[in-house]
């Protein structure tokens, strides 16, 4: 994984994405995203509700450019919202997964 630069800080972000979500690929594409976007870990899981769950670690530019492509429309499907929350990070994932 790539190291934060430029003295950016490691976050958690963790996001509920909102619309026609899931059996669309939207985890899939979530996840190529990330590893595009590089220096990220964490994982994609589809919840019970509809919605997909988003965990990413990693520089806050970094979380903040993922989120970005969560709420532009450039995915899967169709986003009708997303909710996000930030905090700090907790580490433990190998990589950026889909569960």
């Amino acid at each position: 994984m790539s190291e934060a630069t430029g003295g950016t800080e490691d976050v958690r972000m963790i996001a509920w994405v909102r619309g026609v979500v899931q059996g669309v690929g939207f985890r899939w594409f979530t996840r190529a995203n990330a590893l595009r976007i590089g220096g990220l870990i964490g994982f994609a899981v589809n919840l019970g509700d509809g919605r997909v769950q988003v965990v990413a670690e990693g520089p806050k530019e970094n979380c903040e450019a993922l989120l970005e492509w969560l709420r532009t429309g450039d995915t899967p499907g169709r986003v009708d919202g997303v909710t996000e929350i930030w905090d700090m990070p907790r580490g433990g994932y190998p990589s950026f997964d889909i569960r």
